[in-house]
């Protein structure tokens, strides 16, 4: 709003400063603050508000350190997130570009099914909330709205990065073509040609190639929306993870949004142009500030849970964001922490219930998932499992930080994965 106020009156009238709105990196950093601010300073208010509600986690009595403590503890935090994202992404970013009203619908969309989960659970007391069934409804509908109209939409197109090999040596230079197109490409990781066309897996289909290359498309849009939303949901088990995950993983999506939108870093860098993808990295600033605020309240010992408002949300914020950018393939390296704590409780899942059926007696392969519930406990905890070397418990604060540093160096593979081909 504040963006095309500016705008108006750049149109109109002379007011000085008012160019810096045209900058990206401006607004980003704009953006960031405010987010800080409000999450910082509405957050308080709003733990207060929970408090005077009752608005309580409901604690399982796990057998670890300091867990019962949390018993009572607010939650449904997310909403401090969703308001710091919203309101200078609503004041700062262009909200005629067709990301900027993707990321919008996303954080809301999201956030509203995260919210109905955690009102039933303090409405019933117990851990069940939403059923299962209703949350990957609202997954797959969210990633039916974005793969559609990634589709639909005209704004949403690319310039394909061309290559020049000269006759006696390799040149290294790259053009795009002239007019902008649709494409179901997207970006590979570690191969030379790093652009993958969806289509290509339709090539026995002739000219109707491309059709079935969108329809692939949709139907992966809505596979990683519902995948990344509920590993974010997983990983929420400890204070300050996933928002600090977040926290990392926004930078880093801002980084290739900057670098896609900018057709000079793409061609240096040799991956395809997305025009308008810019004003994502208004978004991710947003992102960043609130996850770090709501950090203040968060990190250990924690005065409020984000709760599947939360969680929730910042999944399927993550999940959208990359494909909007055609970077959904590098989420398995950029989300690797996600990816191995989801992974975790599908193993523990599948072997406990082959085991069961098996020898009449489930057996375990870690001692607790999520994965990071398996270092909490720790191998003396008398736990039965097949990794069970014994090891002593590791302290919440200081899991949370390695879970972090894990994330860095994945962060950092995910850009260099732009050159390393």
């Amino acid at each position: 709003m504040l963006y095309h106020l500016i705008q108006y009156l750049e149109k109109y009238y002379d007011i000085p400063g008012q160019h810096m709105f045209t900058s990206i990196s401006f607004r980003t950093g704009s953006a960031f603050i405010l987010a800080l601010i409000v999450a910082m300073v509405f957050g308080r208010r709003i733990i207060n508000r929970l408090q005077k509600m009752q608005i309580g986690e409901t604690i399982r009595d796990l057998g670890m350190e300091d867990q019962l403590k949390k018993k009572g503890t607010p939650t449904m935090g997310g909403i401090i997130i969703i308001l710091a994202i919203l309101v200078p992404t609503l004041l700062f970013a262009d909200l005629t570009n067709i990301y900027t009203i993707l990321m919008l619908i996303t954080t809301v969309w999201m956030g509203g099914i995260g919210f109905a989960d955690d009102f039933l659970k303090i409405k019933h007391k117990n851990k069940d909330g939403l059923k299962g069934k209703f949350k990957i409804y609202g997954q797959i509908g969210l990633g039916l709205i974005v793969g559609l109209t990634l589709y639909l939409s005209p704004q949403a197109v690319i310039r394909e990065n061309v290559e020049h090999i000269g006759s006696t040596q390799r040149v290294e230079e790259v053009s795009y073509k002239s007019e902008n197109v649709k494409s179901t490409k997207t970006t590979i990781p570690f191969l030379k040609n790093n652009n993958l066309d969806y289509a290509d897996a339709f090539k026995w289909a002739g000219e109707k190639a491309q059709k079935y290359g969108w329809i692939l498309f949709v139907f992966m849009a809505i596979l990683v929306v519902t995948a990344v939303s509920n590993s974010a949901n997983l990983t929420d088990g400890m204070d300050g993870l996933a928002s600090g995950s977040t926290a990392i993983i926004g930078v880093t999506l801002g980084v290739l949004a900057y670098l896609s939108g900018n057709i000079n870093y793409a061609g240096y860098l040799n991956i395809m142009y997305i025009p308008g993808t810019g004003e994502m990295v208004i978004f991710a600033g947003a992102l960043i500030g609130a996850t770090i605020g709501f950090m203040w309240y968060n990190s250990y010992p924690a005065q409020v849970f984000m709760g599947d408002t939360g969680s929730l949300t910042l999944g399927g914020i993550i999940a959208v964001f990359a494909i909007a950018i055609h970077k959904e393939l590098l989420i398995p390296i950029l989300c690797g922490v996600f990816f191995v704590e989801s992974l975790s409780v599908i193993i523990q899942r599948t072997y406990f219930k082959f085991t069961k059926k098996k020898y009449g007696e489930g057996r375990r392969i870690f001692l607790m998932t999520p994965l990071h519930h398996h270092f909490q406990v720790g191998g003396k905890s008398g736990i039965k499992a097949i990794i069970n070397k014994p090891f002593n418990p590791v302290h919440e604060s200081k899991l949370v930080v390695r879970f972090w540093l894990v994330g860095l160096i994945l962060a950092a593979l995910t850009i260099i994965t732009l050159k390393i081909r």
